[in-house]
Protein backbone atom coordinates (compact mmCIF):
# COMPACT_ATOMS: atom_id res chain seq x y z
CA UNK A 1 0.00 0.00 0.00
CA UNK A 2 1.30 3.45 -1.02
CA UNK A 3 2.22 5.81 2.16
CA UNK A 4 1.91 9.20 0.27
CA UNK A 5 0.25 11.77 2.71
CA UNK A 6 -1.14 15.04 1.17
CA UNK A 7 0.87 17.82 2.51
CA UNK A 8 -2.04 19.75 3.77
CA UNK A 9 -4.30 17.13 5.13
CA UNK A 10 -0.84 15.72 6.70
CA UNK A 11 -0.77 18.79 9.05
CA UNK A 12 -4.52 19.24 10.02
CA UNK A 13 -4.97 20.65 12.66
CA UNK A 14 -1.02 21.23 13.93
CA UNK A 15 -0.13 24.13 11.73
CA UNK A 16 -2.64 23.84 9.05
CA UNK A 17 -6.38 25.40 9.05
CA UNK A 18 -9.57 24.08 7.62
CA UNK A 19 -10.53 25.68 4.07
CA UNK A 20 -14.02 25.67 4.79
CA UNK A 21 -14.97 27.06 8.41
CA UNK A 22 -18.35 26.36 9.92
CA UNK A 23 -20.56 23.41 10.75
CA UNK A 24 -23.90 21.48 10.05
CA UNK A 25 -25.69 17.97 10.25
CA UNK A 26 -27.54 15.88 8.25
CA UNK A 27 -28.92 17.23 4.79
CA UNK A 28 -27.87 20.79 5.75
CA UNK A 29 -24.22 19.73 5.45
CA UNK A 30 -24.85 17.88 2.00
CA UNK A 31 -25.92 21.61 0.39
CA UNK A 32 -23.56 23.34 2.10
CA UNK A 33 -20.60 21.09 1.00
CA UNK A 34 -22.01 20.96 -2.68
CA UNK A 35 -21.87 24.66 -2.57
CA UNK A 36 -18.40 25.05 -1.42
CA UNK A 37 -17.14 22.24 -4.10
CA UNK A 38 -18.91 24.23 -6.61
CA UNK A 39 -18.15 27.41 -5.86
CA UNK A 40 -14.45 27.23 -5.45
CA UNK A 41 -14.42 25.02 -8.85
CA UNK A 42 -15.87 28.00 -10.41
CA UNK A 43 -14.11 30.80 -8.87
CA UNK A 44 -10.64 28.71 -10.12
CA UNK A 45 -11.94 28.82 -13.51
CA UNK A 46 -13.24 32.19 -14.34
CA UNK A 47 -10.24 33.45 -12.20
CA UNK A 48 -7.57 31.76 -13.71
CA UNK A 49 -4.47 34.55 -14.47
CA UNK A 50 -5.33 36.19 -11.17
CA UNK A 51 -2.35 34.62 -9.20
CA UNK A 52 -5.37 32.98 -6.86
CA UNK A 53 -3.53 31.54 -3.73
CA UNK A 54 -6.52 30.07 -1.65
CA UNK A 55 -10.54 30.12 -1.66
CA UNK A 56 -11.76 29.35 1.50
CA UNK A 57 -15.37 29.71 3.22
CA UNK A 58 -16.79 30.98 6.49
CA UNK A 59 -20.23 30.65 7.92
CA UNK A 60 -22.27 31.25 10.18
CA UNK A 61 -26.42 31.09 10.88
CA UNK A 62 -26.76 34.53 8.42
CA UNK A 63 -23.73 35.29 6.53
CA UNK A 64 -21.52 33.26 4.46
CA UNK A 65 -17.43 34.95 3.65
CA UNK A 66 -15.81 34.21 0.69
CA UNK A 67 -11.82 34.76 1.39
CA UNK A 68 -9.93 34.85 -2.15
CA UNK A 69 -6.27 35.04 -1.37
CA UNK A 70 -3.97 36.55 -4.47
CA UNK A 71 -0.81 38.31 -5.05
CA UNK A 72 -2.85 40.92 -7.44
CA UNK A 73 -5.53 42.04 -5.45
CA UNK A 74 -5.77 45.01 -7.79
CA UNK A 75 -6.76 42.88 -10.55
CA UNK A 76 -9.44 41.55 -8.15
CA UNK A 77 -10.64 44.87 -7.19
CA UNK A 78 -10.87 46.75 -10.12
CA UNK A 79 -11.48 50.59 -9.92
CA UNK A 80 -13.14 51.92 -7.23
CA UNK A 81 -14.30 48.45 -5.99
CA UNK A 82 -16.13 47.16 -9.33
CA UNK A 83 -14.29 44.22 -9.85
CA UNK A 84 -15.21 43.13 -6.37
CA UNK A 85 -18.87 43.52 -7.11
CA UNK A 86 -18.66 42.40 -10.68
CA UNK A 87 -17.41 39.25 -8.65
CA UNK A 88 -19.85 39.02 -5.88
CA UNK A 89 -23.29 38.87 -8.47
CA UNK A 90 -21.31 36.82 -10.97
CA UNK A 91 -21.12 34.21 -7.77
CA UNK A 92 -24.82 34.83 -7.13
CA UNK A 93 -25.94 33.89 -10.52
CA UNK A 94 -23.88 31.32 -10.50
CA UNK A 95 -25.30 29.98 -7.01
CA UNK A 96 -28.51 30.37 -8.26
CA UNK A 97 -27.98 28.50 -11.92
CA UNK A 98 -27.03 25.56 -9.53
CA UNK A 99 -29.71 25.50 -7.34
CA UNK A 100 -27.53 26.39 -4.81
CA UNK A 101 -29.50 28.22 -1.36
CA UNK A 102 -27.90 31.79 -1.34
CA UNK A 103 -27.46 33.20 2.40
CA UNK A 104 -28.42 36.47 3.43
CA UNK A 105 -25.58 38.05 3.89
CA UNK A 106 -22.38 37.24 1.37
CA UNK A 107 -19.10 38.72 1.54
CA UNK A 108 -16.35 38.45 -0.55
CA UNK A 109 -13.22 39.51 1.25
CA UNK A 110 -9.79 39.97 -1.07
CA UNK A 111 -6.71 39.39 0.79
CA UNK A 112 -2.59 40.12 -0.50
CA UNK A 113 -0.14 37.53 -0.34
CA UNK A 114 2.71 39.25 0.21
CA UNK A 115 5.49 36.89 -0.15
CA UNK A 116 4.30 35.62 -3.47
CA UNK A 117 7.60 33.69 -4.65
CA UNK A 118 6.79 31.41 -1.42
CA UNK A 119 3.36 30.14 -2.11
CA UNK A 120 3.12 27.17 -3.73
CA UNK A 121 -0.24 27.72 -5.58
CA UNK A 122 0.96 31.06 -7.35
CA UNK A 123 4.19 29.23 -7.94
CA UNK A 124 2.79 26.85 -9.88
CA UNK A 125 0.74 28.83 -11.87
CA UNK A 126 3.32 31.06 -12.91
CA UNK A 127 4.80 27.73 -14.16
CA UNK A 128 1.71 26.80 -16.28
CA UNK A 129 1.88 30.13 -17.48
CA UNK A 130 5.66 29.84 -18.98
CA UNK A 131 4.94 26.32 -20.49
CA UNK A 132 1.95 27.43 -21.96
CA UNK A 133 4.23 30.59 -23.79
CA UNK A 134 6.47 27.69 -24.77
CA UNK A 135 9.48 28.69 -22.74
CA UNK A 136 11.67 25.02 -22.45
CA UNK A 137 10.30 23.22 -19.01
CA UNK A 138 14.29 22.66 -18.43
CA UNK A 139 14.78 26.36 -18.52
CA UNK A 140 11.25 27.09 -16.63
CA UNK A 141 11.86 24.64 -13.66
CA UNK A 142 15.46 25.79 -12.98
CA UNK A 143 14.97 29.42 -13.09
CA UNK A 144 11.57 29.04 -11.13
CA UNK A 145 13.24 27.37 -8.52
CA UNK A 146 16.24 29.89 -8.14
CA UNK A 147 13.83 32.92 -7.73
CA UNK A 148 11.94 30.40 -4.90
CA UNK A 149 14.98 30.09 -2.78
CA UNK A 150 15.92 33.66 -2.79
CA UNK A 151 12.36 34.18 -1.23
CA UNK A 152 12.21 35.29 2.43
CA UNK A 153 11.67 32.47 4.75
CA UNK A 154 12.15 29.20 1.74
CA UNK A 155 14.84 26.79 2.69
CA UNK A 156 13.83 24.17 0.45
CA UNK A 157 11.81 23.35 -2.77
CA UNK A 158 10.99 21.16 -5.62
CA UNK A 159 9.14 20.75 -8.53
CA UNK A 160 7.77 17.55 -10.71
CA UNK A 161 6.53 17.61 -14.22
CA UNK A 162 4.48 15.26 -16.01
CA UNK A 163 3.27 14.83 -19.40
CA UNK A 164 4.80 14.95 -23.23
CA UNK A 165 7.26 17.36 -22.08
CA UNK A 166 8.82 19.85 -25.08
CA UNK A 167 5.78 18.43 -27.44
CA UNK A 168 7.55 14.33 -27.48
CA UNK A 169 5.86 11.55 -28.41
CA UNK A 170 6.30 9.63 -25.18
CA UNK A 171 5.27 11.20 -21.79
CA UNK A 172 7.75 11.10 -18.80
CA UNK A 173 8.46 12.42 -15.64
CA UNK A 174 11.26 15.33 -14.59
CA UNK A 175 12.00 16.34 -11.29
CA UNK A 176 14.02 19.06 -10.39
CA UNK A 177 15.13 19.76 -6.33
CA UNK A 178 16.82 22.79 -3.94
CA UNK A 179 17.43 22.62 -0.30
CA UNK A 180 15.49 20.34 1.99
CA UNK A 181 11.36 18.99 2.08
CA UNK A 182 10.99 16.95 5.07
CA UNK A 183 7.60 15.65 4.31
CA UNK A 184 7.47 13.25 7.31
CA UNK A 185 7.99 16.14 10.04
CA UNK A 186 4.38 17.52 10.85
CA UNK A 187 6.00 20.68 12.02
CA UNK A 188 7.92 21.29 9.42
CA UNK A 189 6.22 24.32 6.81
CA UNK A 190 5.69 22.48 3.45
CA UNK A 191 3.36 24.65 1.06
CA UNK A 192 1.81 22.31 -1.97
CA UNK A 193 -0.15 22.71 -4.63
CA UNK A 194 -1.12 21.44 -8.32
CA UNK A 195 -1.42 22.65 -11.80
CA UNK A 196 -1.96 21.74 -15.06
CA UNK A 197 -0.09 23.66 -18.22
CA UNK A 198 -3.13 22.94 -20.98
CA UNK A 199 -1.05 22.74 -23.96
CA UNK A 200 -1.96 22.29 -27.44
CA UNK A 201 -0.41 18.35 -27.74
CA UNK A 202 -2.14 17.98 -24.26
CA UNK A 203 -2.00 18.94 -20.61
CA UNK A 204 1.55 18.71 -18.61
CA UNK A 205 1.34 18.04 -14.41
CA UNK A 206 2.94 20.44 -12.23
CA UNK A 207 3.24 19.51 -8.50
CA UNK A 208 5.11 22.44 -6.45
CA UNK A 209 6.66 21.71 -2.51
CA UNK A 210 8.01 24.61 -0.70
CA UNK A 211 9.58 23.87 2.64
CA UNK A 212 9.35 27.01 4.90
CA UNK A 213 11.29 25.77 7.97
CA UNK A 214 10.37 24.56 11.41
CA UNK A 215 7.33 26.72 12.96
CA UNK A 216 8.15 25.82 16.90
CA UNK A 217 11.63 27.23 15.76
CA UNK A 218 10.73 30.15 14.06
CA UNK A 219 7.73 30.66 16.76
CA UNK A 220 9.83 30.38 19.52
CA UNK A 221 12.23 33.79 18.00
Amino acid sequence: MSKIVHPYAHRLPLIRDWKSRWFKMGKEYRELLRADVLVREHLEKTLRGSYIADIEFERNQKSTRIIISTSRPGMLIGRSGEGATKLKNDIVKFMKNKSILIPEDLKIDILEVTNPDANAKIVAYSVAEMLEKRMTFRRVMKTTLEKVMAARGVKGAKIILSGRLGGADMARREELKMGGIPLQFMRGDVDYATETARMSYGGVGIKVWIYKGDTLERGNK
